[in-house]
């Protein structure tokens, strides 16, 4: 049995240009997280455009498939650049993405920019997506530490996101992975992440009992004590089994 909670705060923002969705097609739960990019007009726009455009997806073709979530993306990158042409501004309606496909037994994941997603098993963290972007590109080349990526300058530097003409696909696609029961996953975008660490997620996740709620008010709680008031908007969905 899965069980979910969803919050979004628009932070010091004068938007909320995070965007979450949540659908349920057949056996397939389908969770996304989009973070418009907020230096390109349409921003939530684009974030919401490519999220409805994922669970429209999914709804008409609920398989858990590494194919089939490629298609999504690829349905989303074309949606975003058709409403470019149709405004004529390549330079607007960018965002990233991440989508993660539950079954009762299966899972798979898809994600591009740095909205993350945080996979972890019986409280404890067993990966996460990595982010393109400069400072994790820093950190693959080993020039920068993991530990660093959250105080970088570069840290906003994004290096693939949707909205972006590609001659090849940007995305990244998992493969199919065994779900089991007490797994745990968690999107959020950057103005979540960039202020609950790692070690933080994993012990409130076993303090909230197996309750995605409790989970998510407690990050949030420990997060608005570190944000300043210029803080970007901060979206994330917990979904436990």
């Amino acid at each position: 049995m899965l069980r979910c909670a969803c919050r979004s705060e628009i932070g010091g923002r004068a938007r909320n240009e995070d965007c979450a969705k949540i659908g349920c097609f057949h056996d397939v739960n389908c969770y996304v997280v989009c973070d418009g990019l907020g230096g390109h007009r349409g921003g939530a726009e684009a974030s919401q455009m490519t999220a409805d455009r994922m669970l429209l997806h999914f709804g008409l073709h609920p398989e858990l498939t590494e194919e089939n979530l490629s298609a999504a993306f690829e349905e989303a990158q074309a949606q975003l650049l058709a409403r470019q042409e149709a405004l004529g501004d390549r330079n607007m309606l960018k965002t990233t993405a991440s989508v993660l496909l539950v079954s009762e037994s299966r899972m798979l994941w898809g994600h591009v920019g740095d909205t993350r997603i945080y996979l972890f098993r019986r409280g404890r963290l067993a990966g996460r997506t990595l982010d393109h972007s400069v400072p994790q590109m820093r950190v693959n080349q080993g020039e920068l530490r993991e530990s660093h990526i959250r105080k970088s300058p570069d840290r906003n530097r994004l290096l693939r996101v949707l909205g972006e003409p590609w001659a090849e696909e940007r995305y990244e696609i998992s493969a199919v992975h065994e779900c089991r029961e007490y797994d745990a996953a968690l999107l959020c975008s950057d103005g979540f992440w960039e202020y609950i660490r790692e070690p933080e997620m994993c012990r409130l996740l076993r303090r909230s009992h197996g309750d995605p709620e409790v989970w998510l008010a407690q990050m949030y709680a420990l997060m608005e004590k570190r944000t300043p008031k210029d803080t970007d908007n901060a979206t994330a969905i917990a979904v436990i089994r």
